[in-house]
């Protein structure tokens, strides 16, 4: 029916109620879409090497923090750039292991200047993990999570 006149519709007690029912499930439904919600603590690890015992330390340490928080009160992101990249590549030395700790949640960025280093000596870009997300930059990304109130870890 459409109200033409200056006067709000009424849409009566039905209609409150199918409102109220339809905010409810739209709240559950938008609580289960965000895995983490708003968690109590936020880490930003750096991963700047090559050196695979430093990224073992990086990759532990997203493990333990996990543990130690629980999934759900913790939000981890590792960001790689520099000789780091290597963690994120397809002939990464860990590349299970990232895979598993991305699908437990915890991000992974790959710096997207740090990439266009290698393809300017190289002649192409390096090939990443499938899951893992592209960021302009490493060094940005990880002031812009200090600012979002994300701990800084760099092992």
């Amino acid at each position: 029916m459409i109200n033409n006149s200056n006067r709000p519709a009424r849409i009566g007690f039905p209609g409150i109620l199918w409102c109220a029912a339809m905010l409810v499930l739209g709240s559950c439904t938008i609580a289960h879409a965000e895995p983490f919600g708003d968690p109590q603590y936020k880490v930003a690890i750096q991963v700047s090497t090559d050196d695979p015992t430093t990224q073992r330390i990086a990759l532990n340490n997203a493990a333990n923090l996990q543990k130690e928080f629980g999934m759900d009160n913790i939000r981890i992101e590792i960001v790689a750039y520099g000789p780091g990249l290597s963690i994120l590549t397809q002939k990464s030395q860990l590349p299970e292991r990232v895979e598993s700790l991305i699908s437990q949640g915890i991000r992974f960025s790959a710096c997207h200047n740090t990439m266009e280093g290698i393809k300017r000596k190289t002649g192409h870009l390096p090939k990443l993990l499938e899951t893992v997300e592209v960021v302009p930059s490493g060094v940005a990304r990880i002031v812009e999570l200090q600012q979002q109130g994300y701990a800084y870890v760099r092992p």
